[in-house]
């Protein structure tokens, strides 16, 4: 007897779904535009982490006591 695997229909995630939507309701400027704002959030929230790093960092340098010599 042969062997048959049988595969599940292929279900594409939601994430997907959701993009194949938005092409079909947005036109390509829209897109773009959403796009970019996306990325400028996510460069926001690198900025803010790099300076609350910063900030942590000075913090710990200015309250630091001197070593004694």
């Amino acid at each position: 007897m042969l062997a048959v695997s049988v595969r599940p229909p292929f279900r594409p995630s939601i994430a997907a779904t959701l993009r194949a939507v938005e092409g079909l309701l947005l036109g390509p400027g829209q897109r773009t535009a959403r796009r970019n704002a996306w990325t400028a959030v996510l460069a926001d929230r690198r900025r803010a982490k790099d300076r609350r790093e910063a900030e942590h960092l000075m913090e710990a340098v200015a309250t630091r006591t001197p070593q004694a010599t």
